[in-house]
């Protein structure tokens, strides 16, 4: 028997309920830091058995239970160690390890940024151990998820497999950190929500007191924050990382770190199979849907995509925000038995360990050949309130062989200054619509791909006709939010059948402005008809994007505008996957601000993270037939399926 390194190892610990037995390591960086990891093995001498070994790095608590561990709708969230007991069970050796800087680790936190070398010193780490066979697949939710593009993009020897739930940063600035130039407040809640449960605070009793007690809604009414005046005032080390990436507001080296650009790093990854998960109302779509694509282009390993309904890491749960999408809508049921039994089986499969498949199974996820796209697509529901007070809008899954699905093609609706939408271009030799963007009065986040919100913004699917007393920022009488003056509103007429979008949604817009810099935003929604339970209709948001106008011509090199001049700008927002039902509009929301999904732009040209002064700006979009701004979406056959 080989003598196990107790010079990094506790005694083995034997957790019952079964052969399961956890040890503690102490895995040092190459600057002589120390992680603290948990080993789950089948055995007290796992060095008896090679196995592949699972590892799931993680800021949040080696030991602790996360809601995006949901394994089954319904049942209990399971701890650490029942997850590792299923995968131990079926022959591997399970590694749950904590950040530098959080749980027992050494060192001191910084987000994201340091987690590619943690992560390469780990794998070549464990793979020196006589209990892992050369193999090491990493696995987990959000964090846990960027954790292994990082590891992957500073070129790691034996990562033989990746799965990359709700994570995994192509290109920060694009997604997860900025939008479109635009600074992302969840990265400002995140921070106040995990520096209560810092180490630092555990230590502190004074500090945890204080944080706990953070009027988080009226610290946001007082933005920009200023360095030694914010709600982390006390706790440097999380005040100075969230206020180095807001300042960070044009696309340089800053954005260029291995660790949030995988993107600038591919050729680095693995050739190995990754499988990326994710969700209509997650941040990361746009991530998710870009590594997938890349991958598969550009390795021989397969990558595969799912893509489902819900919010960050939600995908036992049927419904988004106040939306069901009815019980197709989960992973568990639907495309495997539990997220367990998914993850195991796919695990299996890209190793190629034998009975990967189990034809007999019936679900789709081992019927055959697993397919390389499954998405769920959006609608076909009755569009009634069900029993839990939310709207029915029913869904369905679907398979693919790439993404955007092959029987789609892009397809342009045209605006007018009369507030339609329409495959016709623009004949009028002039035509826009004006309005006035106060930034002290910025249009209120109302759902959307956002994670991490709360208190002050929560994510998926909700009616944009009836805000109420749960949108920050909304007052009473609580109208549509296209009845504010600075919302453009754009549908087209009901449709006469089923229309399916699937794909990349953007607008090309011409505009101008009076203000030398400014924000423009779009929405992308499906308007039900009025019913019983909804007389005024249902508007469902879908996908939003912004772009903020001074990076026009580049995200790196900032130019302001010239007021009056007519620039002519993209505004991205993350792909989708919707039926709207016959009967339905399609409809587009413009406009200049989506707080607090997005910081918010003061038209003064100063950057938001050191402004002061705010200035109202008149904001044109130009809809005539020199400037034909319009909405681009991928639709199931084409034009002709939106023809009359």
């Amino acid at each position: 028997m080989t003598c196990y390194d107790t010079s990094h190892a506790d005694r083995p610990e034997s957790l019952g309920g079964g052969a399961l037995w956890r040890r503690t390591l102490r895995i040092p960086m190459r600057d002589g830091i120390r992680l603290a990891a948990d080993l789950y093995s089948a055995s007290p001498e796992p060095e008896a058995t090679a196995l592949p070994v699972l590892l799931e790095r993680t800021p949040y608590g080696r030991r602790a239970r996360r809601g995006s561990d949901q394994d089954r709708g319904g049942a209990p969230i399971p701890w650490p160690e029942d997850i590792a007991r299923h995968f131990t069970e079926a022959r591997y050796h399970v590694v749950r390890q904590d950040c530098r800087g959080r749980g027992d680790s050494e060192g001191t936190f910084v987000k994201y940024l340091g987690e590619g070398p943690d992560g390469v010193d780990t794998i070549d780490w464990l793979r020196s151990r006589p209990w892992c066979d050369g193999r090491v697949v990493m696995t987990g939710v959000s964090y846990s998820a960027h954790v292994q593009a990082a590891a992957a993009a500073e070129g790691v020897t034996g990562l033989a497999a990746m799965f990359q739930d709700s994570g995994g940063f192509s290109s920060a600035y694009d997604a997860g950190m900025r939008m479109g130039g635009a600074f992302e407040l969840k990265q400002v809640t995140w921070a106040l929500r995990h520096a209560a449960l810092s180490p630092e605070a555990a230590a502190d009793p004074v500090l945890a007191a204080h944080l706990l007690r953070v009027d988080v809604a009226g610290w946001f009414g007082a933005m920009p924050w200023r360095p030694g005046c914010t709600p982390l005032r006390h706790l440097s080390a999380y005040e100075d990382f969230l206020l180095e990436q807001w300042r960070q507001d044009a696309f340089g080296d800053y954005y260029r770190t291995p660790a949030i650009y995988g993107r600038g790093f591919y050729e680095r990854f693995p050739d190995a199979p990754s499988l990326h998960m994710g969700s209509w109302y997650d941040p990361y779509v746009r991530s998710t849907i870009e590594n997938f694509t890349a991958l598969r282009a550009l390795k021989s390993a397969p990558s595969y995509l799912v893509m489902g309904p819900w919010t960050h890491g939600h995908r036992c749960e049927t419904y988004a925000g106040d939306v069901d999408f009815g019980p197709r809508a989960t992973l568990d049921g639907n495309l495997a038995p539990s997220y367990l039994e998914f993850r195991r089986r796919w695990f299996d499969r890209a190793l190629g360990r034998e009975g990967a498949a189990d034809p007999d199974s019936g679900d789709l996820h081992c019927a055959g050949d697993l397919p390389t796209v499954q998405y769920f697509l959006m609608g076909g529901g009755d569009g009634r309130r069900d029993a839990a007070g939310r709207m029915r809008h029913g869904g369905a899954w679907r398979t693919a062989t790439q993404w955007p699905p092959a029987s789609t093609a892009p397809v342009a609706l045209y605006l007018t200054a009369d507030g339609a939408l329409t495959p016709a271009p623009p004949t009028a030799a002039a035509a826009s619509v004006t309005y006035d963007f106060d930034p002290r009065r910025p249009v209120p986040t109302m759902g959307g791909q956002v994670t991490s919100g709360e208190p002050v913004m929560t994510g998926g699917a909700y009616d944009q006709n009836a805000p109420d007393a749960r949108v920050y920022g909304a007052s009473e009488p609580y109208l549509p939010l296209d009845s504010r003056p600075d919302v453009i509103s754009l549908t087209t007429p009901p449709l006469e059948r089923d229309v399916v979008v699937a794909g990349p949604v953007s607008a090309r817009l011409h505009i101008s402005t009076t203000a030398p810099d400014t924000d423009f935003t779009i929405k992308l929604i499906d308007v039900h008809p009025p019913n019983a339970d909804y007389p005024h209709g249902f508007a469902m948001n879908l996908t939003d994007g912004i772009v903020r106008c001074r990076f026009h011509r580049s995200y790196e090199k900032p130019e302001l505008l010239t007021p009056g001049r007519v620039y002519e700008i993209e505004v991205t927002a993350p792909d989708t996957a919707n039926r709207f039902a016959a009967g339905h509009r399609i409809r587009l929301d413009i406009s200049s601000s989506n707080f607090p999904r997005f910081d918010v732009n003061t038209n003064t040209g100063e950057p938001e993270a050191a402004a002061r002064r705010t200035a109202i700006a008149a904001n044109t979009v130009h809809m005539d037939a020199e400037r034909p701004s319009h909405l681009r979406v991928w639709v199931e056959g084409g034009a002709e399926a939106l023809t009359p």
